[in-house]
């Protein structure tokens, strides 16, 4: 039996009037279906704000303000969750609710304590209903979608499976509102820069990823060695016809065959860089070919302002980013040892300025 994350967005659960109970109920009529077929499940779900706008007589237009929409979610939230705890209930299942931030994956303590609760929950036979903590989540430090989220919860708790309804089919060679010769695209083996084009920008108003926000927490996903599905939150039986892996129920993107380890995961995808460490042709090809530690010698330029253990992006002579890792010195530093032999380097200063341990080579 397979450990599956769902996750649906704010448009597909949500209108004009706050919560869509017809569409939650149908969700969760979903996941009812996959716990009666044997399934762990864990509900990823969007639509705080969009539940307690239209409580505060509020739009998003008239909100204005973060806080306003952060005060928004704290009134739609209880609301949100009272609608999955009567319809679960309706199953026979119990909810329980998650409310995690990106705090929750960046700090390794919370990260295994972020762990054990799922576990337990599931072991409870609970059905975790995970938010982002938008209340109380500063704005400089936050996901601002829950796919990228879903996407690490799935490598939290070693998911086989994670679908991520929206309001289209899938992705799709061109936009098909547009383009009417458009066609699904069924599986994806290697997430790159050209489907990343075609996945284009932001969806719709009452959301906050889109296509692009999927494809990106699918790449996640399948750097953790879980298989995504992106599909159609209305299409009838899509969570069992996914985890079944039914052709034709949305976008699959394979799960690739050797699994990240999760401290390398967050650095790559739960941290964000606060510089970027350009280095010359000999270190970027040492990096990439011989999995060996990045050192002063190599480093050609130092962009952005950064501390130790900051995330930084590094890049090759030609500007492209290549890698992430987390830096031993701060760019201050850094600037003045740029280029220098280890021999060189002054006492107590790391000789290591990103170990090969805390550095991920990105596709």
């Amino acid at each position: 039996m397979a450990t599956v994350v769902a996750k649906i967005g704010s448009s597909s659960i949500t209108g004009a009037d706050g919560v869509d109970i017809g569409a939650v109920a149908k969700f969760c009529a979903e996941v009812a279906a996959l716990r009666a077929g044997g399934h762990k499940v864990v509900t990823v779900t969007s639509g705080a704000i969009a539940a307690g706008l239209p409580a505060l007589g509020m739009t998003r237009d008239t909100a204005g303000d973060v806080v306003t929409l952060q005060a928004a979610s704290a009134v739609g939230q209880s609301r949100l969750m009272r609608v999955y705890d009567d319809v679960l209930a309706d199953h026979g299942l119990v909810g329980g609710q998650v409310l995690l931030s990106p705090l929750d994956f960046m700090v390794r303590h919370q990260y295994l304590h972020a762990r054990k609760t799922l576990d337990r929950l599931l072991a409870l036979d609970v059905v975790p209903v995970v938010n982002e903590n938008d209340v109380i989540a500063d704005d400089e430090i936050r996901f601002g979608d829950n796919d990228r989220i879903a996407a690490l919860v799935a490598h939290l708790v070693t998911a086989d499976v994670l679908v991520l309804l929206t309001d289209a089919p899938g992705l799709f060679t061109a936009d098909p509102r547009l383009d009417a010769e458009a066609s699904l695209i069924e599986e994806i083996v290697e997430v790159d820069t050209e489907l990343e084009a075609v996945a284009g920008g932001a969806g719709t108003p009452a959301g906050s990823g889109g296509m692009a926000s999927k494809l990106a927490a699918a790449r996640i996903a399948a750097w953790s060695g879980v298989r995504a599905v992106i599909a159609a939150a209305d299409r009838p039986g899509v969570l069992v016809d996914a985890v079944a892996g039914v052709s034709g129920v949305g976008t699959v993107v394979r799960a690739r065959t050797k699994r990240l380890p999760a401290r390398k995961l967050w650095i790559a995808f739960a941290v964000g860089a606060a510089g970027t460490v350009v280095v010359d042709e000999g270190a970027r090809r040492a990096l990439l070919e011989r999995n060996v530690s990045l050192l002063a010698a190599g480093v050609r330029e130092v962009r952005g302002s950064f501390v130790a253990d900051d995330a930084v992006e590094l890049a090759g002579p030609d500007g492209r980013v290549f890698a992430k890792g987390l830096v031993r010195v701060g760019s201050a530093v850094l600037a003045g040892l740029a280029g220098r032999r280890t021999a060189d380097l002054p006492d107590g200063v790391p000789h290591e300025v990103v170990h090969r341990d805390d550095l991920i080579v990105l596709p």
